[in-house]
């Protein structure tokens, strides 16, 4: 995680947003008292949103605990997969 000053990211805005893409950094940029901003690359967002909606239901949320679950028991469930264009 990088920490800056909102005067220092300025000066510096290119080589934050590149270490932001590139190297999956975090970046908080201090704005004030009590104020700041979070910066994190597209990819980072949208898998934190990936995981936020597959944990959004009790449903969800049992289904990958029990996925999890056998995973690690070293269960296997195998299905037959249906072409429904026939």
């Amino acid at each position: 995680m990088l920490t800056t000053r909102l005067s220092e990211f300025r000066k510096e805005i290119k080589s934050y947003l590149d270490k932001v893409t590139q190297s999956f950094e975090t970046l908080i940029i201090n704005c004030g008292k009590d104020t700041g901003l979070v910066i994190i690359s597209l990819e980072e967002y949208n898998s934190l949103k990936s995981t936020q909606h597959e944990l959004s239901s009790r449903i969800n949320q049992k289904r990958l605990d029990e996925s999890i679950e056998a995973l690690k028991s070293g269960k296997k469930l195998l299905k037959k997969l249906v072409n429904s264009l026939n």
